[in-house]
């Protein structure tokens, strides 16, 4: 992708899954990068392994990868990760806003904790590292660019996810609303909407339903006839950051296969 060669970028949720897909594109494309996690030690392994990699290695030594750990959900963890990815990169040019969580639960019994601790990371958390990343992207007066994870399930209700869809819808809204206040300032916001992918997190919310419940779901919902990749989510990551999409502002890029396509 054009341009992406040598920005700092901070990766929320980039310990596993999409996030620790989209820190290896991101690495490949020649950019630095830090990445935040909720797990002390799922980051320090992210980090190795990311930092070993011979072929993210450029003539100056091993890909330049740090790992912060804590929880956007709090005031103070989404500042200690942005001003730590700060301090490592001496600013930052891009954000791709991803960490988040979900479980599969009826409606009917979601507790208000349950409700409070999906909104809590997928929505607050969301806000807060977003703000604290364009006051100091305003600050520097040079733009910038913020991503921020949505789902489909924020385009669509699905059952059993009452508060993880209710979470990504308002992170559509968030993302429409920034864009408006933060163009003026250069930053352009976008937010990604992926169908099902192939995640840790997806195969721990499957566990417990029937053996064939991920076969029929890929050949009954899923045009394509299959889950998605993390690494085709951190391509779509990589578009919105680059050049290439310079005058995308403010709108969601569906990752799905086909699968809102289907009524």
């Amino acid at each position: 992708m054009r341009g992406l060669a040598g920005k700092r970028v901070l990766i929320s949720g980039g310990s596993s899954g999409i996030g620790a897909a989209t820190a290896r594109r991101f690495l490949e494309e020649g950019a630095r990068v830090v990445l935040g996690g909720l797990d002390q030690a799922e980051v320090d392994r992210t980090v190795g392994e990311l930092s070993t990699l011979s072929a993210l290695s450029g003539p100056s030594g091993p890909a330049e990868v740090t790992g912060l750990a804590g929880d956007v959900s709090a005031e103070s963890g989404a500042a200690a990760l942005v001003d730590g990815a700060i301090a490592a990169l001496g600013g930052i040019d891009v954000l791709v806003n991803n960490a988040g969580t979900a479980w599969r639960e009826p409606f009917l019994e979601i507790t208000p904790a349950h409700w409070d601790r999906i909104i809590s990371v997928n929505l607050r958390g969301m806000f807060l590292v977003a703000q604290a990343t364009a006051r100091h992207m305003v600050e520097r007066g040079a733009g910038g660019v913020i991503l921020n994870m949505s789902s489909t399930n924020g385009l669509g209700g699905e059952a059993d996810y009452a508060h993880y869809n209710a979470s990504k819808g308002g992170v559509l809204l968030l993302t429409k609303t920034m864009a408006v206040e933060l163009g003026r300032h250069g930053i352009r916001v976008n937010a990604l909407c992926p169908g099902y992918i192939k995640t840790p997190l997806n195969a721990q919310i499957s566990e417990g339903l029937a053996d064939d419940f991920v076969s029929g779901y890929e050949s009954g919902h899923i045009p394509l006839g299959r889950a998605g990749l993390a690494e085709e989510v951190a391509a779509g990551y990589a578009f919105l950051a680059s050049d290439d999409a310079s005058f995308v502002h403010g709108t969601e890029l569906v990752i799905d296969g086909g699968q809102l396509a289907i009524m």
